[in-house]
């Protein structure tokens, strides 16, 4: 599978401890992360990360053009809700792209566990059969 972490900068360190309580499960697929974070998660984990542009500088709209081209199968965002609306507006628009490419999507850390677990379950192995599906 291929997973998209992200996280605002007050929730940076949780991304990163959760990366770290889940390294077992997240080492078995591909990860991808914006810039900060990635490197964050890539410093305390050991996990290889491919690094994209950080948020601000278009690294939300790098993955967002993964999740429309079916290249990403889980997105952990985690989002900051004290930002308010501005800051929610890259939140939405990815939550959007999630909805029309049935691609899961976890803005915080109750449901980022579920997605992690139940990918370690066989969950969501239906998104290879989606994947495979888009592809011919």
């Amino acid at each position: 599978m291929n997973i998209a972490l992200m996280a605002h900068d007050r929730k940076k360190e949780l991304m990163v401890q959760f990366c770290i309580a889940y390294c077992g499960i997240l080492s078995g697929h591909n990860l991808c992360a914006t810039q900060t974070t990635g490197k964050l998660v890539a410093e305390a984990t050991g996990l290889p990360i491919t690094l994209y542009l950080p948020c601000r500088q278009g690294g939300d709209q790098q993955i967002g053009a993964r999740i429309t081209y079916n290249e990403l199968d889980m997105i952990l965002f985690f989002a900051d809700p004290a930002l308010g609306q501005e800051g929610y507006n890259e939140v939405m628009k990815l939550c959007r792209l999630c909805d029309m490419h049935n691609v899961p999507i976890a803005t915080n850390l109750a449901t980022a566990e579920m997605l992690v677990l139940g990918l370690k379950e066989g969950y969501l192995d239906w998104r290879d059969i989606v994947r495979e599906q888009k592809k011919q």
